[in-house]
């Protein structure tokens, strides 16, 4: 298996760490494809569904912070946060400090129906890794810290 703990500052890998970041990239991509496929409510698109993510994870937060933490433009995550809103997923309040802002937080039916989508997609995830032998299992719960990592930076 090719070294992916050293980072390459090269234009271009060397063809075993060429050849494992292209199936990184492949395997990530097809997992993430299936897992999106596990839905709870399929009214919400991965979009919405990212974003109620984050709140979950990283607590209230204004728009603007939002549209960072998500990568995309401001007014893009104002008319996200205001589809949220209006299927009653995220409540707005006065900024504390800013009254000019808004602060933007999950509401209990989005926190229950993000809970239930973890727990669907978790038992799927567990049903597939039950199929790994015990070493690829060792090799994936090892790697799961670094994935997690890559996906934050």
């Amino acid at each position: 298996m090719p070294d992916l703990s050293r980072p390459q500052h090269q234009a271009e890998a060397p063809p075993d760490d060429a050849a494992a970041v292209s199936a990184l990239r492949s395997g990530v991509m097809r997992l993430s494809r299936r897992l999106k496929h596990q839905r709870v409510d399929e009214s919400l698109s991965p979009t919405e569904m990212a974003v109620l993510g984050t709140l979950a994870q990283c607590g209230s937060a204004t728009p603007g912070e939002l549209a960072r933490k998500e990568h995309v433009q401001p007014p893009s995550m104002t008319r996200i946060v205001a589809l949220l809103e209006a299927k009653g997923l995220v409540r707005l309040e006065p900024h504390p400090e800013d009254r000019r802002q808004k602060v933007v937080s999950p509401t209990e039916r989005a926190e229950a129906m993000l809970e239930e989508s973890r727990r669907k997609r978790n038992a799927w995830l567990a049903e597939l890794v039950g199929e790994l032998t015990e070493d690829e299992w060792d090799v994936l719960r090892a790697a799961a810290p670094v994935l997690e990592k890559l996906a934050h930076m």
